[in-house]
């Protein structure tokens, strides 16, 4: 696997990343201590190399970021391992390997004679939850990268014992792995087994190869789990690309689209394939830059939802690691901009103001926003545009100190200052 950034110049990766984070006189510290930096492709590498070398020299402002992230890792170390095998109902293919869900914002119209299923934006429906394996890919996904890390900055081998626990339980073992496929994802009872919306659930793909990455070194991570991944992940690339369901996901126009395309990037980079993760990041800059943003900032197909906050920045959250991984694959998706301005960090100035408690959003949103999650994004795009005064101007509005205990400024390239 190749990447852009040169993993033989640890000090370098670890000087660069800790002067913009933590400043000079950690850095210092940092680039003596020589950390590898790990092949990660959606998280940083550099800051990562940066934060486990500040975190071994002292450096008393990441600690309680790390001790964050410890703790949630420590909660999941007592938990079973799901697997695919854990639903009680069979998906129509008669194989419980394989995935299933049901759409969450479809319910039964009590009003109709044959009880079709109808669409209620933003709306979730209870029953989608029943049996579903939706839920436990995600968490998979989630808890294993939280262990990963956790192993990555403490060097603590029953974090990464777990991690690969999970990972091995989901995709590898001959009596619960998943099917590399989601076939059967999102369906709607009595009229679609499955929906390309269903990929949806499978974006934490991008993180969980990261957790692989941060696990080389680990004695609970096998030469054969290694193999067994690149095989599971060989094969849902071929399926994501080629069936009707996948290539229906990557032509979707909104979120889903965006989300679909980090999916293809991460697993292609994992696989040493750089020049399709170049090409769909390249892509993008047509396909979801200059197709899904306003030149003021506006993301209309978001805006257009019952949850208009929320998938505003669900989508810039996808669109900010798209332009990570196009970093990793020798794309610059960050600063790409079409010729009347539609760009990422429009985006991020278009929202930039909400993040302010007392600034109304105008717009339908039926749920409480969350205001927390855009503080993050703008913090992400505080690093790749200093100059921004509209980022500055929304950030002066956050209290000091909310952000220092987030465990994500340990891994993402942030502007803390």
């Amino acid at each position: 696997m190749k990447s852009i950034f040169n993993f033989s110049s640890a000090g370098a990766l670890v000087l660069a990343a800790g002067f913009f984070c933590f400043g000079p006189s950690v850095a210092s510290r940092a680039a003596d201590a020589a950390v590898t930096a790990p092949k990660v492709f959606c998280d940083d590498p550099a800051v990562l190399a940066a934060s486990k070398a500040a975190l071994a020299a002292g450096d008393a402002a990441l600690k309680p970021a790390l001790a964050h992230l410890l703790a949630a890792a420590d909660k999941r170390l007592g938990q079973k391992a799901v697997s695919v095998m854990d639903k009680q109902q069979v998906p129509p293919s008669g194989d419980k390997h394989d995935f299933v869900s049901q759409a969450p914002y479809f319910w039964r119209d009590t009003n109709s004679p044959d009880s079709k299923y109808i669409r209620r934006d933003g709306e979730r429906n209870p029953e989608s939850n029943n049996d579903s394996d939706s839920g436990r890919f995600q968490k998979t996904c989630a808890d294993a990268h939280t262990l990963a890390l956790a192993y990555y900055l403490s060097s603590d081998e029953k974090y990464a014992a777990k991690a690969a626990e999970l990972m091995r339980v989901w995709f590898l073992d001959p009596a619960t792995h998943m099917n590399p496929n989601l076939n059967y994802g999102q369906g709607i009872p009595g009229e679609v087994e499955g929906r390309p919306a269903g990929l949806i659930s499978a974006r934490g793909l991008v993180h969980l190869v990261d957790a692989i990455g941060l696990l080389a070194g680990s004695k609970a991570w096998t030469d054969d789990n290694q193999k067994g991944m690149t095989a599971w992940f060989t094969d849902y690339l071929h399926w994501l690309t080629t069936s009707k369901i996948g290539r229906g996901e990557l032509d979707a126009k909104n979120n889903h689209g965006t989300y679909c395309d980090t999916q293809a990037a991460a697993i292609a980079l994992f696989l040493g394939q750089t020049g399709m993760a170049s090409n769909l990041v390249s892509q993008a800059r047509e396909k979801r830059v200059a197709r899904q943003i306003e030149p003021d900032g506006r993301e209309p197909l978001e805006l257009a939802r019952t949850t208009s906050f929320g998938y505003s920045m669900f989508n810039l959250h996808a669109l900010m690691d798209l332009a990570c991984l196009g970093r990793a694959a020798g794309v610059d998706l960050w600063h790409f901009q079409t010729p009347d301005g539609r760009s990422i960090l429009k985006v991020a100035e278009f929202m930039a103001p909400y993040v302010d408690l007392d600034h109304k959003w105008p717009y339908q949103q039926i749920h409480p926003a969350n205001r927390g999650d855009l503080q993050e994004l703008l913090l992400r795009a505080a690093a790749e545009f200093p100059d921004s005064q509209p980022i500055k101007a929304a950030l002066k509005t956050v209290k000091a100190g909310d952000f220092n205990a987030n465990p994500a400024r340990l891994y993402q390239k942030m502007s803390m200052n």
